[in-house]
This record gives C-alpha cells, sequence and structure tokens, in this order.
C-alpha cells in the first residue's frame, strides 16, 4: 500500500498538494482506492479515497494507528554540513533510515559551507521516512552557530568526535542505551581546538568512532548507527 505524508490529517481530509499530484499523476489511483497516510507524529492511517481530480485529491480515514517507538530515548545528530552539498543529502536520507530524532547543522570555524536550504532537505527527510515505512519525522534545525550552540541545555548524554589529539573514549562502549544522546560531527575541516575545549567545558565528552579516518558524512553516518544500534531493543 502507498504511504503518504499528511502532517495536518488531523484537521483536513485533503492530500498535500504534492502528495495528491503524486497519487493521482504517477500512481494513478482514483477513488475508493485504499491508501495509507503518515502525520510524520508517530501515526499511521489507513485511508480510502473519496474524491481525486486534477485539483485535488480527499480521503476518509478508516482506521489510525499509533507506530510504536522504533528505538529508546531521543537520537540527536549536529554535524557541520559537507561543502558538497549532495554528501550531506545523501547523510539526512541515510540517517533517517536507519532512525534518529533530531538533525542540526552547525556553523563551525573551519566549516567550508555556511548556508543549507532547508526546504530540500526537509523534502529529503520526509522521503526517506516514507521510504522506510517510519511514522515519525526527524526534527531538522536551521544552521546554528557552534559556540552557541554547545552552550543550550541537553538532558542526556553528550558527545564531541574530532580527529586532534587527546584522551578519547570509543562512541559504541559510551553510549548508554538508557539515556538520550547528542553526538557532534565536524565539518571537513574539524573542529577547531577552541571548539573542543569549549564543547568539552560545556559537558560533552570527545569520543572516536576508530581507528580509519572518515568523511564527514561517513562519521555522522557511524554516530547514528550507534546510537540507534544502542537504543534498540530488537
Amino acid at each position: 500500500m502507498h504511504l503518504f505524508y499528511t502532517p495536518n490529517i488531523a484537521l483536513s481530509n485533503e492530500l498535500p498538494e504534492e502528495e495528491a499530484a503524486h497519487a493521482m499523476r504517477v500512481l494513478r489511483l482514483q477513488t475508493g482506492d485504499e491508501v495509507c497516510l503518515t502525520d510524520g507524529k508517530g501515526a499511521f492511517f489507513q485511508a480510502r479515497i473519496t474524491e481525486c481530480n486534477r485539483k485535488r485529491c480527499l480521503v476518509e480515514v478508516i482506521r489510525r494507528q499509533e507506530q510504536p517507538p522504533l528505538w529508546q530515548g531521543h537520537l540527536h545528530l549536529a554535524m557541520g554540513p559537507t561543502k558538497n552539498m549532495d554528501r550531506t543529502e545523501w547523510l539526512a536520507e541515510k540517517a533517517t533510515e536507519i532512525g534518529l530524532d533530531e538533525l542540526s547543522f552547525l556553523n563551525c570555524q573551519w566549516s567550508e559551507r555556511r548556508v543549507i536550504k532547508g526546504e530540500r532537505i526537509e523534502k529529503i527527510l520526509v522521503s526517506a521516512m516514507k521510504q522506510s515505512l517510519k511514522a515519525r519525522l526527524p526534527q531538522l534545525n536551521e544552521m546554528t552557530d557552534f559556540m552557541s550552540f554547545v552552550k543550550r541545555p541537553f538532558k542526556g548524554q553528550k558527545f564531541i568526535a574530532h580527529c586532534h589529539e587527546g584522551e578519547k573514549v570509543p562512541l559504541r562502549t559510551a553510549i548508554r542505551g538508557d539515556e538520550d544522546n547528542l553526538v557532534l560531527i565536524g565539518p571537513e575541516g574539524d573542529f577547531s581546538p577552541e571548539e573542543v575545549a569549549e564543547a568539552v567545558k560545556q559537558g560533552f565528552v570527545p569520543v572516536t568512532l576508530g581507528r580509519s579516518r572518515l568523511r564527514t558524512e561517513t562519521a555522522a553516518l557511524v554516530a547514528v548507527y550507534l546510537m540507534n544500534l544502542t537504543h534498540t531493543s530488537e
């Protein structure tokens, strides 16, 4: 059954314009066909199309079902976006498929990209959510200055992965599955020593992701995978 993103389904029985166009022009769905909807907030809806024309697609909700949490806790990744935006978009897609709750982008001292197109990233998150049959859309945050970000309160474990010398613990052994997690991944130029020092001052634990030197987007995906793996019951 086809899955459509309908964030306002509780208030309106009309599919969003882009989803309606996909249903009518690509999938050629018609009145009477059944579809599956998600509000991106944790619920699936079984529905039937009641009207379908060039202008709009209306549905009647038959059944609502909550999707049980697929992992415990709140998983938050914050990273410096890559210079090549394709790599960051790839990361956003794959991280959503694996599973996370929140994605933030950091404006770091050595960043080579300081602007992102949030609308485009949001579309990628929605598509990945539907593709992986999830009912929860990760929260996407605007670009934030690194120093301001690390000073924000966060309830749970806080980690910073960097390539500088110094004492670090493996992320895979440091994560506790009964707490929320936030992991910081630097841009291609890494975090500056001043940024690492400030993060540590604010309670972030320096971690390593292994012996290999990883690209930014690879490191970010490894971090998401390790968080999700530790917090998944199955």
